[in-house]
């Protein structure tokens, strides 16, 4: 919904916020349905109005607790009914600077102001540890905005008396709490207040008038920015841009200006707006994002221009350049395919107009922002929240050369008159154990990303899998595959719960990127293998249909299973007996077992 892209109206979103929940609710759209407790210190009811718009837009419905005004430690600390039956799937802590009880006075030692430093940030942590104990999910905590005032001006920042100080050591507290905890993650509205205006953000009149800690104006932004937490924890980021090239990472177009005349570099102002441009989404690179080409050129061209001296992106840096005279929604809607990748992961960046309209209105899911003027792009991109890090694994970090040594494996295998040939030609290796300390963020990461290769489609925090993995009653299973191309990382995941003899999966996904290499097959061989030394007779498998898991509904045939059931809403249940002398699927690739 255009409503709800940035930058968006706020006004608008305040005053309709009804009718646009009417008008989302109404789309069809399938979403993953997660419990949200708003603790607050202040008043919560239009942030929880507003973040709802949020998130059903990002395919996520919620449905919340709120605590009563300011109640939000008691409801933390002390056994709250209401709240314990509710179970939370995730818990948002909104505090503010008008929280903080104490202050340091001006006639306190260095001493006091330390003590004073630690009973306020304990106040804080006790409370989380005891959120995490009691309810084992995810936790999103407000860091302190600056006050709305400065008693000894400057040097507010710098003197240990002064409230700036003050909340600075606060909240790096916090942030070493959020690097030594998993699941905690910090929403920070230091930044969002910076961002838009500190005198704007924190006037007075909202909160003696309404016990709001911040101005109301400012709640859609608070809850925009709370939202990209939440669908990033459950895997609803993006994965991929789709660039143009000419006025968008260089001035000019290359085809009549000429490479050497293009505008990039220190040399003028705008060359100095592009560079910094590329040099962002080089770091976007960095965390995984796939950079990717869309461009209405020659192609010699396309690369004469990425190859240009003062640039900072060059051709290595994309998994996929598409320099052609193809309308360009073509060439996005086959970037997708050839990722194997559902087009709602992808984001288009145009500085043209009519092709943005043209890609948006083509490609169901493809996010098109309004990139304005140069000078904006990066902020255009940035606070749209499109790629928000909440784990960050060296998968992530290595996706872009994973998905490159993809499109070198799709050309060898052109090359092979017979695909088991071309398969053993792979020396592909696996590793399969069950769930280890080192994966299970990517594990987790995984459980929310995969759509099309997941027969269950259940989701997982990374709080549920380490659970799940300390619980003798479970089988769980991880899969990494590597190649003579290179390391795929883990790609395949499987949980089974045990009542009685037999094993009920509750989870069997597989990145789409390994797909037809014989992988699930090498995964059903570790999974029999387990179960027989575990004493289970038999495996029951679930297929869930979805709008995007369709290509596994005949899973379960293909690995040997029986069907049982098949129901109403097109799910299934499988049968498969666990015997003496099975006999391994995998024929190819060389499998390391726990």
């Amino acid at each position: 919904m255009r409503e709800l892209e940035y930058p968006f109206d706020s006004e608008y979103i305040l005053k309709k916020a009804k009718s646009i929940k009417k008008a989302l609710l109404a789309d069809g759209s399938l979403r993953i349905r997660k419990k949200i407790a708003v603790l607050g210190g202040s008043t919560t009811h239009d942030i929880v109005k507003v973040l709802e718009l949020f998130l059903l837009h990002y395919g996520i419905e919620p449905q919340f607790y709120e605590s009563e005004y300011a109640q939000y430690w008691q409801d933390a600390m002390f056994d709250n009914a209401e709240l314990k039956e509710f179970a939370p799937d995730m818990i948002y802590i909104h505090t503010s600077n008008r929280n903080v009880q104490e202050y340091p006075e001006l006639s306190d030692t260095a001493e006091t102001v330390d003590a004073l430093l630690d009973k306020s940030y304990r106040h804080y942590e006790v409370m989380w540890d005891k959120l995490q104990e009691s309810y084992h999910c995810p936790i999103i905590q407000n860091n302190f905005e600056y006050p709305f005032y400065r008693l000894l001006g400057n040097k507010e920042a710098c003197d240990i008396h002064g409230r700036i100080s003050f909340l600075n050591r606060m909240n790096e507290r916090f942030y070493q709490y959020a690097r030594e905890h998993n699941h905690f993650y910090i929403n920070d509205i230091n930044y969002l207040s910076a961002c838009y205006g500190l005198d704007k953000w924190a006037d007075p009149f909202y909160w003696h008038m309404y016990k709001y800690a911040l101005c109301l104006p400012a709640v859609p932004a608070l809850s925009f920015n709370i939202a990209n937490i939440i669908k990033s924890i459950y895997g609803k980021n993006k994965k991929a841009l789709v660039l143009d090239l000419d006025n968008t990472l260089w001035g000019g177009v290359v085809g009549d200006d000429g490479a050497e005349n293009l505008e990039i570099g220190q040399e003028t102002s705008m060359g100095q707006v592009y560079s910094e441009f590329q040099g962002y989404l080089k770091r976007q690179k960095d965390i995984g994002i796939m950079l990717n080409i869309s461009s209405k050129n020659e192609e010699e061209n396309a690369m004469a221009g990425l190859k240009h001296p003062d640039g900072t992106l060059k051709p290595e840096d994309f998994v996929l350049i598409k320099a052609n005279w193809e309308p360009k929604s073509k060439n996005v809607a086959e970037i997708a395919s050839e990722l194997n990748i559902m087009q709602d992961s992808l984001v288009f960046v145009d500085d043209n107009p009519a092709e943005r309209e043209i890609v948006r209105s083509s490609l169901q899911g493809v996010s098109v922002p309004e990139v304005m003027s140069p000078e904006q792009y990066i902020r255009i991109l940035d606070h749209s929240g499109f790629f928000e890090v909440t784990n960050l694994s060296e998968d992530d970090r290595l996706r872009s050369e994973m998905y490159k040594a993809n499109m070198e494996r799709k050309k060898e295998q052109e090359s092979f008159g017979s695909y088991e040939d071309y398969l053993h030609s792979l020396d592909m290796k696996g590793t399969i154990k069950p769930f280890e300390p080192l994966y299970m963020a990517r594990i987790a990461q995984l459980t929310n990303k995969s759509n099309q290769f997941n027969l269950t489609t259940r989701r997982y925090t990374q709080a549920e899998i380490e659970q799940i993995a300390a619980d003798s009653s479970y089988i769980t299973l991880y899969g990494k595959l590597e190649d003579k191309f290179g390391d795929n990382g883990v790609v395949s995941v499987l949980i089974g719960h045990r009542e009685g003899g037999l094993l009920h999966m509750d989870l069997w996904l597989m990145s789409c990127r390994v797909l037809k290499r014989d992988m699930e097959y090498a995964m059903l061989d570790t999974l029999v293998h387990t179960c027989a030394k575990e004493g289970i007779g038999g495996i029951k498998g679930y297929y869930y249909p979805t709008a995007k898991n369709k290509m596994v509904e005949n899973f379960y045939a293909l690995m040997g299973f029986t069907l049982e059931k098949t129901g109403e809403d097109g799910s299934t249940v499988w049968y498969y007996e666990v015997e003496a002398g099975y006999e391994n699927k995998n024929k190819v690739i060389k499998v390391v077992e726990a």
